[in-house]
Protein backbone atom coordinates (compact mmCIF):
# COMPACT_ATOMS: atom_id res chain seq x y z
CA UNK A 1 0.00 0.00 0.00
CA UNK A 2 2.77 1.91 0.95
CA UNK A 3 4.74 1.87 -2.08
CA UNK A 4 1.80 2.37 -4.57
CA UNK A 5 1.57 5.64 -3.11
CA UNK A 6 4.72 6.65 -3.54
CA UNK A 7 4.21 5.12 -7.15
CA UNK A 8 1.51 7.65 -7.56
CA UNK A 9 3.60 10.63 -5.66
CA UNK A 10 6.23 10.04 -8.32
CA UNK A 11 3.95 9.73 -11.70
CA UNK A 12 2.44 12.78 -10.31
CA UNK A 13 5.17 14.96 -10.38
CA UNK A 14 6.13 13.21 -13.41
CA UNK A 15 3.14 14.31 -15.17
CA UNK A 16 3.15 17.62 -13.52
CA UNK A 17 6.38 18.55 -15.39
CA UNK A 18 5.59 16.79 -18.74
CA UNK A 19 1.90 17.35 -19.59
CA UNK A 20 2.34 21.44 -20.05
CA UNK A 21 4.57 21.24 -22.70
CA UNK A 22 2.20 18.51 -24.47
CA UNK A 23 -0.84 20.43 -24.16
CA UNK A 24 -2.51 22.25 -27.22
CA UNK A 25 -3.70 25.17 -24.80
CA UNK A 26 -1.22 27.77 -24.23
CA UNK A 27 0.15 28.53 -20.38
CA UNK A 28 1.93 31.31 -19.63
CA UNK A 29 3.31 32.45 -15.61
CA UNK A 30 3.93 35.81 -14.89
CA UNK A 31 5.15 37.10 -11.35
CA UNK A 32 3.26 39.70 -9.81
CA UNK A 33 4.99 42.52 -11.49
CA UNK A 34 3.22 40.79 -14.83
CA UNK A 35 6.80 39.55 -15.88
CA UNK A 36 7.29 35.88 -17.73
CA UNK A 37 8.37 33.07 -15.68
CA UNK A 38 7.67 30.35 -17.72
CA UNK A 39 6.20 29.32 -21.25
CA UNK A 40 4.90 26.41 -22.63
CA UNK A 41 5.55 24.85 -26.32
CA UNK A 42 1.70 25.98 -27.15
CA UNK A 43 2.39 29.65 -26.06
CA UNK A 44 5.91 30.33 -28.00
CA UNK A 45 4.16 28.77 -30.98
CA UNK A 46 1.28 31.29 -30.17
CA UNK A 47 3.41 34.40 -29.86
CA UNK A 48 5.90 33.09 -32.27
CA UNK A 49 8.98 33.89 -29.71
CA UNK A 50 10.49 31.05 -26.99
CA UNK A 51 10.81 31.04 -23.63
CA UNK A 52 14.54 31.99 -24.12
CA UNK A 53 13.85 35.43 -25.98
CA UNK A 54 10.77 36.40 -23.05
CA UNK A 55 11.87 35.38 -19.78
CA UNK A 56 11.87 37.72 -17.45
CA UNK A 57 10.30 40.38 -19.92
CA UNK A 58 7.00 42.71 -18.66
CA UNK A 59 4.30 41.70 -21.16
CA UNK A 60 3.78 44.92 -21.19
CA UNK A 61 6.53 45.52 -23.26
CA UNK A 62 5.64 42.96 -25.66
CA UNK A 63 1.84 43.74 -25.97
CA UNK A 64 0.63 46.95 -27.47
CA UNK A 65 -2.71 46.75 -26.91
CA UNK A 66 -5.32 44.68 -25.12
CA UNK A 67 -9.29 44.62 -24.29
CA UNK A 68 -8.00 43.20 -20.60
CA UNK A 69 -7.28 45.75 -18.51
CA UNK A 70 -4.31 45.20 -16.07
CA UNK A 71 -5.86 46.67 -12.99
CA UNK A 72 -8.01 42.85 -13.32
CA UNK A 73 -4.03 41.19 -12.80
CA UNK A 74 -4.22 43.18 -10.16
CA UNK A 75 -7.39 42.10 -8.47
CA UNK A 76 -7.29 38.38 -9.16
CA UNK A 77 -3.67 38.59 -7.20
CA UNK A 78 -5.09 40.34 -3.95
CA UNK A 79 -8.72 38.42 -3.94
CA UNK A 80 -7.40 35.36 -6.05
CA UNK A 81 -10.84 34.84 -7.92
CA UNK A 82 -10.33 33.41 -10.99
CA UNK A 83 -11.57 35.04 -14.46
CA UNK A 84 -12.37 33.93 -18.20
CA UNK A 85 -12.57 36.29 -21.17
CA UNK A 86 -13.91 35.57 -24.52
CA UNK A 87 -12.79 37.35 -27.43
CA UNK A 88 -9.58 38.95 -26.47
CA UNK A 89 -7.80 40.71 -28.72
CA UNK A 90 -4.41 41.54 -28.22
CA UNK A 91 -2.22 43.81 -30.33
CA UNK A 92 1.67 43.23 -30.19
CA UNK A 93 4.31 45.92 -31.10
CA UNK A 94 4.54 44.66 -34.38
CA UNK A 95 1.15 45.52 -34.68
CA UNK A 96 -0.08 41.94 -35.54
CA UNK A 97 -2.97 40.77 -33.81
CA UNK A 98 -4.20 37.85 -32.63
CA UNK A 99 -7.58 36.95 -30.49
CA UNK A 100 -7.79 34.17 -27.60
CA UNK A 101 -9.94 32.83 -24.90
CA UNK A 102 -8.23 33.47 -21.62
CA UNK A 103 -8.58 31.94 -18.59
CA UNK A 104 -6.42 33.89 -15.42
CA UNK A 105 -5.55 32.07 -11.83
CA UNK A 106 -3.66 33.00 -8.88
CA UNK A 107 -0.91 30.49 -8.03
CA UNK A 108 1.74 30.47 -5.82
CA UNK A 109 5.46 28.95 -6.75
CA UNK A 110 8.20 29.40 -4.94
CA UNK A 111 5.64 30.81 -2.00
CA UNK A 112 5.11 34.27 -4.10
CA UNK A 113 1.38 34.91 -5.41
CA UNK A 114 1.84 34.36 -9.36
CA UNK A 115 -0.60 34.27 -12.36
CA UNK A 116 -1.00 31.79 -14.51
CA UNK A 117 -2.48 32.55 -17.82
CA UNK A 118 -4.06 29.79 -20.22
CA UNK A 119 -5.53 30.69 -23.45
CA UNK A 120 -6.45 29.45 -27.03
CA UNK A 121 -6.12 31.21 -30.34
CA UNK A 122 -9.30 31.32 -31.73
CA UNK A 123 -8.70 33.77 -35.10
CA UNK A 124 -8.98 30.23 -37.09
CA UNK A 125 -12.20 29.20 -35.93
CA UNK A 126 -13.97 32.71 -35.95
CA UNK A 127 -12.39 33.35 -39.47
CA UNK A 128 -14.24 29.71 -40.56
CA UNK A 129 -17.54 30.56 -38.92
CA UNK A 130 -17.42 34.02 -40.08
CA UNK A 131 -16.61 32.99 -43.71
CA UNK A 132 -19.57 29.91 -43.85
CA UNK A 133 -21.69 32.73 -42.96
CA UNK A 134 -20.73 35.50 -45.78
CA UNK A 135 -20.78 32.52 -48.36
CA UNK A 136 -24.36 31.35 -47.20
CA UNK A 137 -25.72 34.92 -47.09
CA UNK A 138 -24.10 35.86 -50.20
CA UNK A 139 -25.22 32.20 -51.98
CA UNK A 140 -28.97 33.77 -50.97
CA UNK A 141 -28.25 36.65 -51.89
CA UNK A 142 -27.18 35.73 -55.39
CA UNK A 143 -30.61 33.14 -55.90
CA UNK A 144 -32.93 36.32 -54.84
CA UNK A 145 -31.21 38.10 -57.49
CA UNK A 146 -31.19 35.54 -60.09
CA UNK A 147 -35.00 34.80 -59.43
CA UNK A 148 -35.81 38.54 -60.18
CA UNK A 149 -33.82 38.60 -62.57
CA UNK A 150 -35.76 36.29 -64.81
CA UNK A 151 -38.90 37.67 -63.62
CA UNK A 152 -37.49 40.64 -64.87
CA UNK A 153 -35.98 39.67 -68.13
CA UNK A 154 -39.34 37.45 -69.60
CA UNK A 155 -41.63 40.63 -69.69
CA UNK A 156 -38.42 42.38 -71.04
CA UNK A 157 -38.63 40.53 -73.91
CA UNK A 158 -42.46 40.94 -74.40
CA UNK A 159 -41.77 44.63 -74.24
CA UNK A 160 -39.43 44.86 -76.51
CA UNK A 161 -41.07 42.95 -79.17
CA UNK A 162 -43.83 45.10 -78.81
CA UNK A 163 -42.24 48.07 -79.35
CA UNK A 164 -40.88 46.37 -82.53
CA UNK A 165 -44.30 45.89 -83.98
CA UNK A 166 -45.48 48.81 -82.84
CA UNK A 167 -42.50 50.99 -84.59
CA UNK A 168 -43.84 49.11 -88.57
CA UNK A 169 -47.17 50.66 -88.10
CA UNK A 170 -45.82 54.42 -87.11
CA UNK A 171 -43.90 56.92 -88.55
CA UNK A 172 -42.25 60.13 -88.72
CA UNK A 173 -41.46 61.54 -84.76
CA UNK A 174 -43.20 58.81 -83.17
CA UNK A 175 -41.38 56.25 -84.14
CA UNK A 176 -38.69 57.78 -81.40
CA UNK A 177 -40.93 56.71 -78.85
CA UNK A 178 -40.45 53.10 -79.54
CA UNK A 179 -36.92 53.18 -80.75
CA UNK A 180 -36.32 55.25 -76.87
CA UNK A 181 -38.34 51.63 -75.28
CA UNK A 182 -36.44 49.31 -77.82
CA UNK A 183 -33.01 50.80 -76.16
CA UNK A 184 -33.96 51.05 -73.12
CA UNK A 185 -35.49 47.29 -73.33
CA UNK A 186 -31.91 46.48 -74.31
CA UNK A 187 -30.37 48.03 -71.61
CA UNK A 188 -32.00 46.21 -68.84
CA UNK A 189 -32.01 43.46 -70.45
CA UNK A 190 -28.34 43.73 -70.40
CA UNK A 191 -28.20 44.43 -66.77
CA UNK A 192 -30.29 41.43 -66.04
CA UNK A 193 -27.88 39.45 -67.87
CA UNK A 194 -25.17 40.66 -65.55
CA UNK A 195 -27.15 40.01 -62.53
CA UNK A 196 -27.34 36.37 -63.74
CA UNK A 197 -23.38 36.18 -63.63
CA UNK A 198 -21.46 33.58 -65.50
CA UNK A 199 -23.47 31.04 -67.48
CA UNK A 200 -20.69 28.91 -68.62
CA UNK A 201 -19.25 25.99 -66.62
CA UNK A 202 -15.11 26.95 -66.34
CA UNK A 203 -13.20 25.31 -69.16
CA UNK A 204 -10.66 23.95 -67.19
CA UNK A 205 -6.79 23.36 -68.60
CA UNK A 206 -3.48 23.46 -66.29
CA UNK A 207 -1.44 26.15 -67.11
CA UNK A 208 0.62 29.03 -65.33
CA UNK A 209 -1.03 31.19 -63.27
CA UNK A 210 1.35 33.87 -64.10
CA UNK A 211 0.70 34.06 -67.56
CA UNK A 212 -3.05 35.24 -66.56
CA UNK A 213 -1.46 38.06 -64.80
CA UNK A 214 0.65 39.44 -67.14
CA UNK A 215 -1.99 39.42 -69.46
CA UNK A 216 -4.21 41.63 -66.72
CA UNK A 217 -1.09 44.13 -66.35
CA UNK A 218 -0.71 44.35 -70.20
CA UNK A 219 -4.95 44.99 -70.50
CA UNK A 220 -4.52 48.11 -67.82
CA UNK A 221 -1.33 49.34 -68.78
CA UNK A 222 -3.07 49.96 -72.35
CA UNK A 223 -5.93 51.81 -70.71
CA UNK A 224 -4.50 53.69 -67.57
CA UNK A 225 -5.16 57.14 -68.02
CA UNK A 226 -4.14 58.02 -64.53
CA UNK A 227 -0.85 56.33 -64.84
CA UNK A 228 -1.14 54.33 -61.46
CA UNK A 229 1.98 51.74 -61.23
CA UNK A 230 1.20 47.87 -61.26
CA UNK A 231 4.50 45.70 -59.44
CA UNK A 232 4.68 42.29 -59.78
CA UNK A 233 6.06 40.01 -56.94
CA UNK A 234 5.74 36.36 -58.04
CA UNK A 235 6.79 33.13 -56.71
CA UNK A 236 8.28 30.94 -59.60
CA UNK A 237 7.97 27.84 -57.65
CA UNK A 238 4.62 28.01 -58.02
CA UNK A 239 3.52 24.50 -60.40
CA UNK A 240 0.51 24.86 -63.33
CA UNK A 241 -2.43 24.09 -61.92
CA UNK A 242 -5.75 23.86 -63.23
CA UNK A 243 -8.19 26.52 -64.42
CA UNK A 244 -10.22 29.01 -66.93
CA UNK A 245 -7.66 31.57 -68.19
CA UNK A 246 -10.67 33.77 -69.52
CA UNK A 247 -12.55 33.64 -66.16
CA UNK A 248 -9.37 33.99 -63.88
CA UNK A 249 -8.50 36.87 -65.93
CA UNK A 250 -11.41 38.34 -66.12
CA UNK A 251 -11.89 38.30 -61.79
CA UNK A 252 -8.25 39.93 -61.42
CA UNK A 253 -8.89 42.18 -64.30
CA UNK A 254 -12.29 43.74 -62.37
CA UNK A 255 -10.43 43.56 -59.32
CA UNK A 256 -7.49 45.65 -60.36
CA UNK A 257 -10.04 48.19 -62.54
CA UNK A 258 -11.96 48.69 -59.22
CA UNK A 259 -8.44 49.36 -57.12
CA UNK A 260 -7.93 52.02 -60.66
CA UNK A 261 -11.47 53.78 -60.05
CA UNK A 262 -10.61 54.23 -56.14
CA UNK A 263 -7.05 55.29 -56.10
CA UNK A 264 -5.05 58.14 -57.02
CA UNK A 265 -2.84 58.60 -59.79
CA UNK A 266 0.40 58.56 -56.97
CA UNK A 267 -0.56 55.08 -55.72
CA UNK A 268 0.33 52.05 -56.67
CA UNK A 269 -1.07 48.36 -57.09
CA UNK A 270 1.01 44.91 -56.27
CA UNK A 271 0.01 41.99 -57.76
CA UNK A 272 1.82 39.20 -55.64
CA UNK A 273 1.54 35.21 -55.87
CA UNK A 274 2.71 32.51 -52.93
CA UNK A 275 2.50 28.97 -52.68
CA UNK A 276 -0.27 28.67 -49.56
CA UNK A 277 -0.84 25.79 -47.60
CA UNK A 278 -2.97 23.41 -45.58
CA UNK A 279 -6.10 26.41 -46.16
CA UNK A 280 -9.81 26.04 -45.55
CA UNK A 281 -11.99 26.54 -48.76
CA UNK A 282 -15.37 26.82 -48.63
CA UNK A 283 -14.92 24.64 -44.97
CA UNK A 284 -12.68 22.17 -46.88
CA UNK A 285 -8.91 21.60 -46.08
CA UNK A 286 -6.84 21.83 -49.10
CA UNK A 287 -3.34 20.78 -48.67
CA UNK A 288 -1.50 22.90 -51.15
CA UNK A 289 -2.81 25.69 -53.19
CA UNK A 290 -2.05 29.01 -54.81
CA UNK A 291 -2.41 32.59 -53.33
CA UNK A 292 -3.32 35.42 -55.58
CA UNK A 293 -2.94 38.85 -53.76
CA UNK A 294 -4.11 42.24 -55.22
CA UNK A 295 -2.75 45.09 -53.01
CA UNK A 296 -3.34 48.77 -53.42
CA UNK A 297 -2.02 51.62 -51.33
CA UNK A 298 -5.08 53.77 -51.48
CA UNK A 299 -7.48 55.12 -48.88
CA UNK A 300 -9.38 51.59 -48.01
CA UNK A 301 -13.27 50.44 -48.79
CA UNK A 302 -15.15 51.98 -46.48
CA UNK A 303 -16.28 50.12 -43.23
CA UNK A 304 -19.88 50.00 -43.62
CA UNK A 305 -19.78 47.97 -46.46
CA UNK A 306 -17.04 45.49 -45.88
CA UNK A 307 -19.35 42.70 -44.38
CA UNK A 308 -21.35 42.66 -47.71
CA UNK A 309 -18.78 43.51 -50.29
CA UNK A 310 -19.48 40.51 -52.52
CA UNK A 311 -23.05 41.06 -52.71
CA UNK A 312 -24.84 41.83 -55.85
CA UNK A 313 -25.61 45.59 -56.06
CA UNK A 314 -23.39 46.61 -52.96
CA UNK A 315 -20.82 49.21 -54.09
CA UNK A 316 -18.48 51.97 -52.48
CA UNK A 317 -19.15 54.14 -56.04
CA UNK A 318 -21.85 56.38 -56.19
CA UNK A 319 -22.13 55.22 -59.81
CA UNK A 320 -21.09 51.71 -59.47
CA UNK A 321 -23.79 48.50 -60.12
CA UNK A 322 -22.44 46.49 -57.75
CA UNK A 323 -21.66 43.67 -59.74
CA UNK A 324 -18.55 43.43 -60.61
CA UNK A 325 -17.07 41.95 -57.38
CA UNK A 326 -20.38 39.76 -57.25
CA UNK A 327 -19.24 37.94 -60.46
CA UNK A 328 -15.46 37.70 -59.26
CA UNK A 329 -17.05 35.64 -56.40
CA UNK A 330 -18.83 33.54 -58.74
CA UNK A 331 -16.24 33.08 -61.33
CA UNK A 332 -13.47 31.97 -58.26
CA UNK A 333 -16.64 29.69 -56.53
CA UNK A 334 -16.57 28.16 -60.10
CA UNK A 335 -13.20 27.14 -59.36
CA UNK A 336 -13.70 25.89 -55.68
CA UNK A 337 -12.01 28.40 -54.84
CA UNK A 338 -12.23 31.53 -52.47
CA UNK A 339 -12.07 34.97 -52.61
CA UNK A 340 -11.75 37.88 -49.62
CA UNK A 341 -11.12 40.94 -48.65
CA UNK A 342 -9.31 43.16 -46.45
CA UNK A 343 -8.97 46.48 -46.40
CA UNK A 344 -7.89 50.03 -44.04
CA UNK A 345 -6.73 53.25 -44.96
CA UNK A 346 -3.65 52.81 -46.69
CA UNK A 347 -4.31 49.14 -47.66
CA UNK A 348 -6.74 46.88 -49.84
CA UNK A 349 -5.66 43.53 -50.26
CA UNK A 350 -7.85 40.98 -51.91
CA UNK A 351 -6.93 37.54 -51.48
CA UNK A 352 -7.50 35.07 -53.95
CA UNK A 353 -7.14 31.07 -53.24
CA UNK A 354 -7.21 28.29 -55.61
CA UNK A 355 -6.61 24.72 -55.40
CA UNK A 356 -3.44 23.19 -56.90
CA UNK A 357 -4.15 20.57 -59.18
CA UNK A 358 -3.62 17.57 -56.30
CA UNK A 359 -7.17 18.70 -55.76
CA UNK A 360 -10.04 17.90 -58.32
CA UNK A 361 -12.04 21.02 -59.46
Amino acid sequence: MLSNIFEIKQNKIKFQQVLPNHMITAMMLLNKNLVIKYLNPAAEAILVKSLNSLYDQSIEDIIRKTSVKKERFSQLLSSGQEFNDGDVVIEFMDQAQITIDLTASSIEFNNEPHILLEFKQIDHQKQISAEAFQHQQWESGRDLIRGLAHEIKNPLGGLRGAAQLLDNDLDGEQKEYTAMIIEQADRLTNLVDRLLGPNQLPKIAKQNIHVALEKVIQLVNFNNPKGIKLFRDYDPSIPDIKFDEDKIQQAILNIVNNAIQAIESHNTILLKTRVASNQIINGKRVKLGVQISIIDDGPGIPENIQGTLFYPMVSGRSNGTGLGLSICQTLIHQHRGKLLCTSQPGKTEFTILLPICGDKI
